[in-house]
This record gives structure tokens, sequence and C-alpha cells, in this order.
């Protein structure tokens, strides 16, 4: 007998496969069906070989979206009209820039976004344009192609000669015959400064030494300076604190002072205007009555007798 067969099962088994190999085939085509990209058109006046369909484009070099299409502008063909596909809402500005960019040794290109600032407005497509047109610089191989074509055309090759020829004439003037003998007496001079240096090298070795020695006592002597600044910084700390309290102890003392000032001011006042005066008197007639016994000692010391007899009379002149 033949197996029973479930159609069913089977049909179901095979849509679900078709079904999961076009998800894989469009996933791996990354096509329009999803809705997530937008599209820009660039124009490339270089060559881009190395750049393929479904190459990298990059912004700031992370991935972003790829190339959907390569051609030659139909109405300029020295440009190369790019097709991008590129992950909506990347930050595309009107001053973002393509670059094609090659990777390394192998060849392939890439497109590289870079530029973009924050406020510019986003890139959007003008009057008769398709899709929003992205502007393109120069590769970096360009630059040098071009740098390279410049140096070896025949105007650049001229450039080169005539520059090369003033060089030579400068070093021609340069390399005068007073300049070739300023030139061997310097090698000269440098020469015998060599043969002296080598003459006196044992002085320099000892020169040297005697540094090396100085330095090693300049060493000793700061590791001295640095165990004792401590204990001398100690001894200030003291003097310091010791000066602190001798300063208490004055302004305690000048206090002390200034109270028993005032207390006494009233007795200091009367003394000086009760007691000064008088005393002042006092020395007047002290100093009279010391005048006047001056001179009764002085009388005496002339006349010891009239403290007796009292003085005689004056003698009389003739005549009288």
């Amino acid at each position: 007998m033949e197996p029973k067969v479930n159609y069913v099962l089977v049909g179901s088994f095979v849509a679900f496969l078709g079904a999961a190999v076009l998800a894989g085939i469009l996933w791996l085509g990354k096509t329009d069906y999803r809705g997530s990209y937008d599209r820009y058109e660039a124009y490339m006046k270089e060559s881009v070989a190395g750049l393929s369909v479904n190459s990298t484009v990059k912004y700031r070099g992370v991935d972003v979206g790829r190339v959907r299409d390569i051609t030659l502008r139909p109405d300029n063909p020295e440009e190369v009209l790019l097709t991008l596909d590129i992950v909506r809402g990347t930050p595309i500005k009107t001053d973002t820039v393509a670059v094609l960019e090659t990777q390394g040794l192998t060849g392939l290109a890439t497109i590289n976004l870079t530029g973009g600032s924050r406020e510019a407005p986003a890139l959007a497509a003008l009057e008769g344009q398709d899709y929003p047109v992205i502007k393109t610089g120069p590769s970096l191989f360009f630059r040098l192609d071009e740098a390279v074509s410049r140096l070896l055309s025949e105007e650049g090759l001229a450039q080169l000669i005539v520059h090369l020829d003033s060089a030579a004439v400068g070093v021609a003037k340069i390399l005068d015959e007073e300049n070739r003998t300023l030139l061997k007496r310097t090698i000269k001079d440098l020469s015998d400064v060599a043969q002296t240096i080598a003459a006196h090298r044992t002085q320099i070795d000892q020169s040297l030494n005697g540094a090396a020695r100085s330095a090693d006592n300049l060493v000793k002597l700061t590791a001295s300076l640095n165990a004792q600044v401590p204990v001398l910084l100690a001894g200030i700390d003291k003097s310091v604190a010791a000066l602190g309290t001798a300063a208490d102890e004055l302004a305690r003392t000048s206090k002390t002072v200034g109270t028993v000032v005032n207390e006494a001011r009233p007795e200091l006042q009367q003394f000086t205007k009760r007691t000064l005066p008088e005393a002042g008197i006092l020395v007047t007639e002290l100093r009279q009555l010391t005048s006047t016994l001056t001179r009764v000692a002085r009388e005496l010391e002339r006349e010891p007798s009239s403290l007796v007899f009292g003085r005689k009379a004056p003698r009389r002149g003739p005549g009288e």
C-alpha cells in the first residue's frame, strides 16, 4: 500500500521555506522594501576605480549606507554619477562632503562623508533634481596625482630646473675662494681644539672627578642640613613662643602701670598744682640763703676777728 501524504503540511513547509528564502534575499540585497533608506546622488570628477555597487558608505567612519548605482552623467561624461542609499535619519547637511577613500593595499574604495555642522540645514533636493545632491571633494590620491602631474608637466619641469639652477648658483656663491679659505681655517681650528682637548685629557678627567666629588660633598651637606633644619626650626619655634609670652607679660605690666597711674592721677594733679610751686619758692629761698652764707664765709676767711670784734671801721684818708 502507498503511504498517506499530508499535502497540507508539505505545502505549508514549502511556503515557509520560500518566504524565508525571499526574506533572506531582501535582507542581503538591502532593498528599499523596508523603506529605511533615503536616496542621494553625488557627482565625482575623478576616477572611481575600486568602487563598485554595494560598496560601503561611511559617515565619519561609521557605516550608514551603500552605493546603489554607478554611471556616467548623461549631460557631462567627465563626471561619474553615484546613487547612494543612506540610512534614514543620518544627518546629511548642506555642507556634507563625499570623498572617495581607498582601503589600504586592496584597492577597494568606499565613500566617506565628512562635514555636516550642527547649524547647517538638512540637505534637500533642488528644483529639477530627482534626489538631493551631496557635494564631493577630491580624494588623497587625486590630490597627489594632480601635484605629481603639475610637477612633471613641462612648465613644472622648467620651474624645477630654474630652481635647481638658482640653488646651484647660490651654493657656488657661498663656496667661493674666500669662503672656502674660511672653511678650511675653521676646520683647522676645530682640529687644533680637538688636539688640545686630547692633550689635556688627564686634567679634564681630574676636573670632572673633582666636580663629581664636589657634587657628592654638596649632597652630604644637603643631607646634613636636612637633618639639622628641623632642630633649628624647633628652636626658633620655642624662641617665638617665649617672645610671645614676654610680650603678653609686658602687655599685662603696661596695663597694671596704666591702672596705677589712673588711680594716682588726683594726687599727682594736687602735687603738681600745690606742692611744686611751693617747692620752687623754697628752692629760691635756699639759693638766696646759700648766697648769703657764702658771703659770710668769705668775710670770715678774710677777717676771722670780725666774728668777735665786729667789722673794723674803714681807715680815713689823708685830710679827713
